[in-house]
């Protein structure tokens, strides 16, 4: 299957991993990356130094293309600019902000650059700063989010611009993928599916929960303190919730850390477990590369009932 995507980046399957803090590992955009999508470093909660290791480890366990993904928020995002540069990495994800500035740079080392944006007007902005592509990526998504839905965010934003979109937010199967492509995009980037394989390196307790939520089991935190989260419902996600009107300076000091509690402790009491709504149709953990061909079958199927049942 080639679109403009897989040409642009030079992988088999128009498929991306989110850039997921603490959770997108080396190994598992390692392992997305040999299953001939793009894997994707989370460095979000990464200095620089564990930048290098983290991208010598991927090119230990892979030939293929592969990218990381820098947060904008980080105190560290100029450093890992540079750091993708020195280090010729070949695809750079921004997420949180708009990342125009450092486009003409990443472009000159020959670093293919692709925001992820949450409105058609940054994705307009990005394009004419010389972004190769965008992620539309709408507020079903785990993790920090915009407002906009994927449905509506996906459409708009094909519309707007000329580069390829690729849609993120509520994407874990083969229908989902027929349904943006069907809104003009040309590739998927999917974070909480990866989560639930056998390479993420996520706790279990993270996993079990991501088994046993429905598709109401997601709350947004932190909407009132300026960076809305999506994350399952727990105890201490209710409890956030609540503190952002009573007193957010104490939400603000609990949330330090949530997320590397979830990921590596599987922390019940205080972590903050990020993930989509489309928890409710994940039902088993696979391989990655199971995963993977599982969407593009049903993918296939997917559109090939569409034009049969069309041509009727």
């Amino acid at each position: 299957m080639k679109t403009r995507v897989t040409k642009l980046l030079g992988i088999e399957h128009p498929v991306l991993m989110g850039g997921m803090a603490w959770a997108g590992t080396a190994k598992l955009a390692a392992a997305v990356s040999e299953a001939g999508g793009l894997g994707i470093i989370g460095s979000g909660a990464m200095n620089k130094s564990q930048l290098k290791q983290a991208i010598k480890q991927v090119r230990d366990l892979t030939n293929k293309p592969f990218g990381v993904n820098i947060i904008l928020v980080s105190p560290h995002a100029e450093e890992l600019v540079e750091t993708v540069i020195e280090e010729k990495v070949p695809v750079v994800t921004f997420g949180a902000g708009n990342p125009s500035k450092y486009i003409p740079k990443l472009k000159e080392n020959g670093i293919k650059v692709i925001p992820v944006v949450s409105s058609d007007s940054l994705a307009k902005m990005v394009e004419r700063a010389g972004a190769d592509a965008v992620v539309a990526e709408g507020m079903e998504s785990g993790g920090h989010i915009g407002e906009v839905t994927t449905l509506v965010l996906v459409n708009k934003v094909a519309r707007s611009v000329s580069i390829p979109v690729i849609a993120a937010g509520g994407i874990a199967d083969g229908r989902a993928m027929a349904a943006v492509f069907a809104l003009g995009a040309e590739g998927i980037q999917m974070g909480t599916r990866f989560l639930a394989t056998v390479e993420a390196e996520i706790h279990e307790n993270y996993k079990k929960k991501i088994l046993s939520a429905s598709i109401r089991d997601t709350v947004v935190t932190g909407a009132k303190l300026g960076h809305p989260a999506r994350v399952l419902k727990t105890p201490f996600a209710r409890k956030i919730c609540e503190l952002e009107s009573k007193s957010p300076e104490e939400a603000e000091q609990i949330l330090v850390g949530s997320l590397r509690r979830a990921v590596l402790d599987g922390d019940l009491e205080s972590g903050s477990f990020m993930a989509g709504q489309v928890v409710g149709l994940i039902e088993e953990i696979l391989p990655v590369k199971e995963v993977i061909e599982k969407i593009l079958e049903e993918f296939k199927s997917t559109v090939l009932k569409l034009c049969k049942e069309g041509m009727e």
